[in-house]
C-alpha cells in the first residue's frame, strides 16, 4: 500500500508528462492547422482533412485519457476534431510556456542556492546581504505555488476543451436519452409482468392451496356424523382459514401495503421491519414524505432486499437506512448473511429495471462471507 505522498507524486509526474507530450504535440497540431485550413473549401480535400484531422484527435484524446485521467467519447464527427485541433494546440502552447518557465524557474533557483551555500551575494556583486536567503525563500515558494498553479489549470482547460469537443453532441445526447428511455420502457413493462406472474404464483401455491385444503376439511365436516369429529374437523378448518387469510394478507403486501398510503414510508418500513423474522433495525432520516411514486420505489427496493435477505443469505440480521441528499433518496440494505448474491439473479434485476425506470441508481456490493450491501438512489424533488 503506498503512502498518501507517493500516490501525489505519481500522480503528479503522470500530469507533467501528460502537459509535456500535449506541449509536443501542439506545434506538430499548429502546423496542421495552419497547412490545411485552406483545404477546407474544396469537399474533395475537406474529407482528407477531416479523415486526418481525427486520427491526430485520437491520439489527443488518448493523452489526455491516460495521464490527465478524462475520459471522452469516440462518437465526434471529423470536423469537430479539426475545430478541436484548432483550439487544443493554442492550450498546448500554453502549457508549453508554464512548462519552459519552471524549467527557467529550477535553473535560477539553483544557481542562487548555490551562491547562497558559496557566501556569494544572490544575483553578483560584491558582499552577500543579510536578507539574500529570505528574499530566495520567499521568492522560491511563491513562484513554486504559481508554477503549481500554472500546471493545474493547463491541465484544467485541456481537459475542459477534450470534453467540449471530444464528448457527445447536443444531439447525440438526446438519441442516447431516447434509447435509454426505451430501454428503460421495456424493462419495467418486463418488471411489471415478472410481477404480475410472481403474484400469480403466490396466489397458486400458497392462498389457492390453503382455500383447498379449507373446502376440504368443511367438506369432512358435512360428511361426518360423529358430533366430536365435526368439532375436530370445523377447528381445523377455522385454523385453515386464519392461515388462508395471512398468507392473503401477505400478498396483498407485496401487491401494495395500505400503509404506505395512509402513513408514508416510513409507517409502511416500520410495518416492514415489525415482520421480518430476523432482528431488523430502520434507521429512516427523512423529516418530509417523498412524492408518491418514489415512495413506492423505495418501499419495494426495501421489501425485496429484506426478502432475498431472509431467503437466500441466512442473515441474524439486517439493518434497513434511508436519507436524503439535496436532489437524492438514498435507501440502504445491509445483511450479515453469507454474501454472494447475484445482482443479475431475478429478484435484483427487477429492482435496478425498477430504479431504472425512476432514473435513479442502483448497486448490489456482495463479497463471499458477506455482508451484502443493497443501495438505490432515487432522485426527488
Amino acid at each position: 500500500m503506498s503512502s498518501p505522498a507517493e500516490r501525489i507524486a505519481r500522480g503528479a509526474l503522470r500530469v507533467c508528462t501528460g502537459l509535456s507530450l500535449g506541449a509536443l504535440t501542439a506545434f506538430a497540431e499548429l502546423v496542421f492547422v495552419v497547412l490545411t485550413a485552406p483545404a477546407l473549401i474544396t469537399p474533395v480535400t475537406r474529407r482528407w482533412v477531416f479523415a486526418s484531422a481525427r486520427r491526430l484527435a485520437e491520439v489527443e484524446r488518448a493523452r489526455v485519457a491516460r495521464f490527465l485521467g478524462n475520459e471522452n467519447s469516440g462518437d465526434y464527427d471529423d470536423g469537430r476534431a479539426w475545430r478541436y485541433l484548432a483550439v487544443r494546440c493554442v492550450v498546448g502552447g500554453l502549457g508549453a510556456g508554464v512548462l519552459v518557465l519552471i524549467v527557467l524557474g529550477v535553473i535560477t533557483g539553483a544557481i542562487m542556492l548555490g551562491q547562497l551555500l558559496s557566501g556569494e551575494a544572490v544575483g553578483g556583486g560584491d558582499d552577500p546581504r543579510w536578507y539574500d536567503p529570505l528574499t530566495v525563500t520567499l521568492g522560491g515558494t511563491l513562484l513554486s505555488f504559481l508554477a503549481v498553479q500554472g500546471l493545474l489549470g493547463v491541465a484544467a482547460l485541456d481537459r475542459a476543451v477534450a470534453h467540449r469537443f471530444l464528448g457527445p453532441s447536443d444531439k447525440e445526447r438526446l438519441r442516447r436519452r431516447v434509447r435509454e428511455l426505451a430501454t428503460t420502457r421495456a424493462e419495467v413493462v418486463e418488471a411489471v409482468n415478472a410481477e404480475r406472474r410472481r403474484i400469480e404464483r403466490d396466489l397458486h401455491d400458497g392462498v389457492q392451496q390453503s382455500l383447498v385444503a379449507l373446502g376440504m376439511l368443511l367438506g369432512r365436516a358435512r360428511r361426518a356424523s360423529d358430533a366430536a369429529r365435526v368439532d375436530e374437523l370445523v377447528r381445523q378448518a377455522h385454523e385453515q382459514s386464519r392461515q388462508a387469510l395471512n398468507e392473503l394478507r401477505e400478498v396483498t403486501w407485496r401487491v401494495y401495503p395500505i400503509a404506505l398510503e395512509t402513513g408514508g414510508l416510513g409507517v409502511a418500513l416500520e410495518s416492514l421491519a415489525e415482520r421480518s423474522t430476523v432482528p431488523t433495525t430502520l434507521c429512516y432520516e427523512l423529516s418530509e414524505r417523498p412524492d408518491a411514486a418514489t415512495e413506492t420505489v423505495a418501499y419495494f427496493v426495501v421489501s425485496e432486499a429484506v426478502t432475498n435477505a431472509l431467503k437466500h443469505s441466512g442473515c441474524a440480521r439486517i439493518e434497513i437506512r434511508v436519507s436524503r441528499t439535496e436532489t437524492m433518496i438514498i435507501v440502504q440494505i445491509t445483511d450479515d448473511g453469507v454474501g454472494g448474491a447475484d445482482p443479475a439473479g431475478a429478484g435484483l434485476s427487477g429492482l435496478a429495471r425498477r430504479v431504472a425506470a425512476a432514473d435513479g441508481g442502483f448497486a448490489v456490493d456482495s463479497p463471499l462471507d458477506g455482508p451484502t450491501v443493497v443501495r438505490a438512489e432515487l432522485p426527488c424533488a
